[in-house]
């Protein structure tokens, strides 16, 4: 006799919900609820994470300064202090040299927009046959005066957002170089907190990825300095030459912005040469530019490579893919501190890797090793020498002899 397939039937049968299944429910509805906690958390705290990760790299590069400083006696705190107080007097005498120029350029471009203006309508008479005067254009301007009271109250309105968002950054500033300050002074403190949490074996690995990083971010912004220089001064000569005014600053403006502003750096630092050149002659400012892209090329492929394979030690393509997705995830703080991760992490993870010995082959040489010339000037002297050859063998065998 079977029996019916009805709840009750079950209930009586002992087909009962098994008892894992509430706290699995549970577990389940636990989890997904701190998985949003953790991405509100996360998403509220980004802007601290993103400047307590930019102080630990930009400590990272301090600390073979203060290390040198404090293996000859100095305290820790006072190193630390005393390179803060010189990189802090660089960036503000470039700050103080820049700042100068764009008030003279200001100041001359308000001098001179009179004569700019006459000329602009000149040409547009010329060009399209109109009669315009800046009169007229003035008039026409200054005749709508609620445009131009309401661009005012704009200008007006926007004034305080402006002052909040300068308050933000300068606040932003404070609390990555207070940061930093704490991460550099404190450097072997925080890592022997760190590694008391490990057993033995992970500190040994835990220490040596800190050394890699420390040495890789100190390479990559010391060869960014070296590249800066080297940049300034090349282009110092060339605006010498071209009879660029102000060609200290503007020199100094193009390599510190070129090496150390990711990705566009360099089309940035050269607009403010191009658009001063344009002051003293159209020609001159094409000058600036084809100078600046023809030395852009000789640093891509003769200076870069040769210098950062010293102290960075990461393939061009590697570095450029590493800017691309560090912007992606983390916007210009990315951008900058890619590349030493990418380092790091290549160095830390090869000291793992075991190679082997790559058999001869056409799609595998070696280019370390000296090779042939194989060039068409190579291929012809070695015709005309074997053709030689054929044709006097007699002199061949008194050379071999």
């Amino acid at each position: 006799m079977t029996t019916p397939d009805t709840p009750a039937a079950r209930v009586a049968s002992g087909d009962r919900m098994p008892s894992w299944l509430p706290r699995a429910v549970f577990l389940i509805l636990a989890m997904t609820a701190g998985f949003r906690l953790l991405g509100w958390t996360l998403a509220h705290l980004r802007s601290l994470l993103i400047d307590l990760l930019l102080a630990f790299f930009l400590a990272l590069a301090f600390e073979p300064a203060v290390d040198r400083m404090a293996r000859r006696g100095m305290r820790r705190g006072a190193a630390t202090g005393l390179a803060f107080v010189v990189v802090f007097l660089a960036c503000a005498g470039f700050l103080a040299v820049v700042g100068s120029l764009l008030v003279d350029q200001v100041v001359a471009f308000a001098h001179h927009l009179p004569d700019y203006l006459d000329d602009l309508v000149a040409w547009v008479n010329r060009t399209f046959g109109t009669d315009l005067t800046v009169e007229k254009i003035q008039g026409n301007v200054f005749k709508d005066s609620g445009t131009v009271q309401g661009y005012a109250e704009r200008v007006a309105n926007n004034a305080l957002g402006l002052s909040a968002k300068i308050a933000a950054g300068l606040f932003e500033l404070f609390t990555i170089a207070l940061f930093t300050f704490y991460f550099t002074a404190e450097g072997p403190r925080m890592r022997r907190a760190v590694c008391s949490l490990l057993p033995p074996e992970r500190q040994a690995e835990v220490l040596r990825g800190w050394e890699i990083a420390i040495d890789k971010t100190g390479g990559y912004l010391y060869s960014r300095a070296a590249l800066a220089l080297i940049s300034a001064f090349a282009h110092y000569v060339a605006f010498l030459v071209l009879g660029l005014p102000y060609a200290v600053p503007l020199a100094l403006w193009v390599g510190l912005i070129s090496q150390f502003v990711p990705t566009v750096g360099t089309y940035i630092a050269i607009v403010l040469p191009a658009l001063i050149a344009l002051t003293v002659s159209p020609v001159t400012a094409v000058w600036v530019v084809l100078f600046a892209t023809a030395y852009q090329q000789f640093e891509n492929y003769l200076l870069h490579p040769r210098i950062t394979a010293r102290t960075v030690e990461i393939h061009p393509a590697v570095a450029f893919g590493a800017v691309i997705g560090g912007a992606a995830l983390l916007g210009a703080v990315g951008a900058l501190i890619a590349i030493p991760i990418a380092a790091t992490g290549q160095a830390f993870v090869g000291s793992y890797l075991h190679r082997y010995e790559i058999p001869e082959h056409r799609l595998t040489p070696d280019e370390t090793r000296p090779r042939r010339g194989r060039g068409p000037l190579t291929r012809m002297w070695r015709r005309a020498r074997d053709g030689r050859r054929r044709a006097h063998p007699q002199d061949q065998k008194r050379n071999s002899r």
